[in-house]
């Protein structure tokens, strides 16, 4: 009995070992969508150019309408000897219309196919993510206005630098996040044009309007050349390039959410929505939403770490290693949706604990480069000259176990004489944070001018 996929040039079925390891569809399935679309574009293509008769491709389409309802409905059976979403999609089309199914394959390739497929779906992926990552920098942006005075220690280190506020803490992410939607959107651009019409490799002699199959299906236009357009997933590697920095950014937020939660630090709350207990210690309140994102981001740096590997020494064009390009990504994807979802959770979720953050603000000397400041201002000391006068200052208080706005003017004299009461105006955190008036800077008013021009831009004003 003839293999029914490669008819005459192969006499058996394949070994069950080969069955297991050449089959996809246990994976892309999840292209059923894209591969209906692009059958349906390819089909109404080959009847406008009269290479199959209007009613052959009018039987398709009704034809692969009924598949896309079973399909959604769970009533479709997808059979594994089958391969690929792509034969189980033609052969139930035989099953429905009979002949005229044969006729849907007329000048395409399951290279080009598949191609065409998994473009579309990384295309429908990133239009996902950018609204779920707007989503999350609209939740940090109201956060931020909400808290844009609630003064809170800034690190370097994760020592104690300066004081900030919670407000331009939270805002430092919404500009990350726009970097990364930016990067998606650069990835989209590339990958937005349609391979459909490259056939296995050389391109087809059938007169085909690739053009028409690129416009229905949403394409700027169709890749430029046969090989190329079979051979490359730079679409997928640049998109979870884009996810994985954006998943370090996560990660980042994630671990600091970890650090802040800690009783140790205890700068935020996280309720029990997004927080679990112990089986044996019951006064535990875990931050287990944050580690799940910084452990995730894993998965989709790995994503990206395996398909460079597949790729790396593939000659032109297809082979069948660059099968494993999809279970990976669709892995990552799926996990990068759901960290983001978890993110804006936890964000919308967290409240601030005022107070414990002002007085974590002001210890450490957090403003000791506001007093090297208004040295340099006020009394017209060179900053490096001034930077020593205030460590000396730094080293009487820390003998004398006073924050810096309780170290008496007269034991700042002794070291500069020209010290006034004036200096007393700076050395408040509260007044720390009011005076980062530069653009971009930490005062409370830069902070809500950033915000708001945020959600304004986010439709969300």
């Amino acid at each position: 009995m003839s293999n029914k996929m490669w008819g005459g040039r192969f006499a058996t079925g394949p070994d069950a070992i080969m069955e297991e390891i050449n089959a996809s569809i246990g994976f892309d399935q999840r292209l059923y969508a894209q591969d209906i679309a692009g059958s349906k574009a390819h089909a109404a293509m080959l009847a406008a150019q009269k290479i199959i008769a209007a009613k052959d491709a009018q039987k398709i389409q009704k034809g692969l309408d009924t598949i896309l309802s079973e399909i959604e409905a769970g009533k479709f059976s997808f059979k594994r000897e089958l391969e690929d979403i792509h034969m189980n999609v033609e052969s139930r089309l035989a099953e429905i219309i009979g002949a005229p199914a044969g006729r849907l394959h007329t000048a395409r390739s399951r290279n080009d196919q598949v191609a065409t497929d998994f473009r579309l779906y990384v295309r429908d992926t990133v239009d996902a993510l950018d609204a779920q990552i707007a989503d999350l920098q609209v939740a940090l942006s109201e956060k931020a206005l909400a808290h844009a005075a609630t003064v809170m220690p800034g690190f370097t280190h994760l020592q104690t630098a300066q004081p900030v506020t919670f407000g331009h803490h939270l805002m430092a992410y919404v500009e990350m996040l726009g970097r990364d939607r930016g990067r998606l959107a650069d990835a989209r651009k590339r990958l937005n044009e349609s391979p459909l019409g490259s056939a296995a490799l050389a391109g087809t002699s059938f007169p085909i309007d690739r053009d028409a199959t690129a416009k229905s299906l949403g394409f700027d236009r169709p890749t430029a050349n046969s090989l190329d357009a079979v051979s490359d997933r730079d679409f997928v590697m640049e998109t979870l390039s884009a996810a994985s920095i954006c998943a370090i950014h996560l990660s980042r937020f994630a671990e600091e959410i970890v650090i802040w939660t800690s009783p140790a630090f205890s700068l935020i709350r996280l309720s029990d929505a997004f927080t679990s207990g112990s089986s044996i210690m019951p006064q535990k309140r875990n931050p287990d939403a944050a580690e799940l994102v910084r452990a995730k981001a894993g998965r989709i740096i790995g994503a990206l770490t395996g398909i460079l590997v597949v790729m790396k020494g593939l000659p032109l064009a297809y082979a069948k290693d660059m099968q494993e390009d999809k279970e990976g990504a669709f892995d990552a994807f799926s996990s990068f949706s759901l960290v983001i979802a978890a993110m804006a959770g936890m964000v919308r979720d967290m409240e601030p604990d005022a107070a414990r953050m002002k007085a974590a603000a002001g210890q450490g000397y957090a403003t000791a480069t506001d007093l090297a400041d208004w040295l340099v201002r006020t009394l017209n000391i060179p900053f490096r000259d001034a930077h020593h006068v205030t460590g000396r200052i730094v080293g009487l208080a820390s003998e004398r176990n006073l924050p810096l706005h309780r170290v008496p003017l007269a034991d700042m004299q002794q070291v500069e004489k020209r010290i006034t009461q004036d200096v007393y105006s700076v050395l408040t955190v509260t007044a720390s944070v009011r005076s980062r008036t530069s653009y971009g800077g930490t005062a409370p008013a830069r902070v809500r001018q950033q915000a708001r021009r945020w959600l304004k831009k986010l439709g969300a004003a």
